[in-house]
């Protein structure tokens, strides 16, 4: 189990790593992810103990939300301060999500016109 929470801790210092050298915009856990998919897709399959291993931090992902919750308890005055702000930014993200989404569902459930 040891051995598999070590291959996911490199994995995100490996995207670290290569996040800062290139520059990218991108965040350092979502490259380590990237290369744990291509290892795993290169092996074949996930091993049974990276497996129990996953599961056991999914059992506890709420955990992770409490440094969030405290962040914005944190910055509440700056929250009230920027309200009118963040509502636009939710609302605008939320309806162009919906809106990309149902796009792509109309593109690819489109029926064949051979059929």
């Amino acid at each position: 189990m040891l051995g598999f929470l070590t291959l996911l801790l490199v994995c995100q210092l490996a995207g670290e790593v290569l996040v800062r050298l290139a520059g990218a915009p991108v965040p350092g856990p979502v490259v380590g992810m990237a290369l744990l998919f291509a290892g795993l897709a290169v092996r074949g399959g996930v091993p049974a103990g990276l497996q129990t291993l996953a599961g056991g931090l999914l059992q506890h992902l709420s955990l992770l939300f409490v440094p969030a919750g405290v962040g914005v308890i944190l910055h509440l005055r700056l929250i009230a301060d920027e309200w009118p702000a963040i509502t636009a930014a939710l609302l605008i993200s939320t309806v162009a999500t919906i809106a990309v989404t149902a796009l792509v569902m109309r593109a690819l459930s489109r029926p064949d016109a051979d059929t």
